[in-house]
């Protein structure tokens, strides 16, 4: 529970130095629209804004990485139509991702990691109890960019909701997630 916490803020805290040394290939922002599938038969859609997105060169032991911050909205469904239940989460998570292999030499293949945080509008929803309004937003996934300039970005992540402890009731609630995301 404690140690979730202690990352966010080491991420927080790490990213602020190597932003003053962000390469010539920064992008300024990015929106994402994401479609949520989740375990218990929660669907959900997610659209986000990242204000800053980084190229870090020189990081110890990683050489080259990439550093973004999103800020989104996602709405969670479940249910059938006519006796269903909704469910709103606003999310602030820095990401850090890692190219690691280059499709045809030219398409960018790189893994993200993120540990961010929540404010959950239900805090019972899909049959359980989560245990609280504030929760952790985990994401690992995988990431390509595409298109004549790389503006372009489709990824494929694990993403996990928990209070991380913070109360006796933490179930959490999991999702797979495609994304897309066009950076300006």
């Amino acid at each position: 529970m404690k140690i979730r916490l202690l990352i966010v803020l080491l991420l927080s805290i790490l990213a602020i130095p190597f932003s003053t040394v962000a390469s010539d290939k920064q992008v300024n922002h990015a929106v994402a629209v994401d479609l949520l599938v989740g375990s218990d038969d929660i669907t959900g859609l997610r659209v986000a804004y990242r204000p800053h997105i980084y190229s870090l060169e020189n990081v110890p032991y990683f050489d080259e990485l990439d550093i973004y911050w999103e800020v989104s909205i996602n709405f969670w469904e479940f249910g059938k139509l006519n006796q269903h239940e909704t469910n709103y989460v606003v999310a602030f998570s820095p990401v850090i991702g890692k190219t690691f292999y280059h499709i045809d030499n030219k398409y960018p293949l790189r893994w993200e990691f993120g540990i961010g945080i929540s404010l959950v509008e239900n805090t019972r929803f899909a049959g359980k109890n989560i245990g609280s309004h504030y929760q952790f937003e985990d994401r690992l996934g995988i990431a390509i960019d595409f298109g004549s300039r790389h503006h372009q970005t489709v990824a494929l992540r694990y993403m996990h909701y928990s209070n991380g402890g913070l109360n006796s009731k933490n179930p959490g609630v999991d999702f797979l997630n495609l994304s897309y995301a066009y950076t300006f």
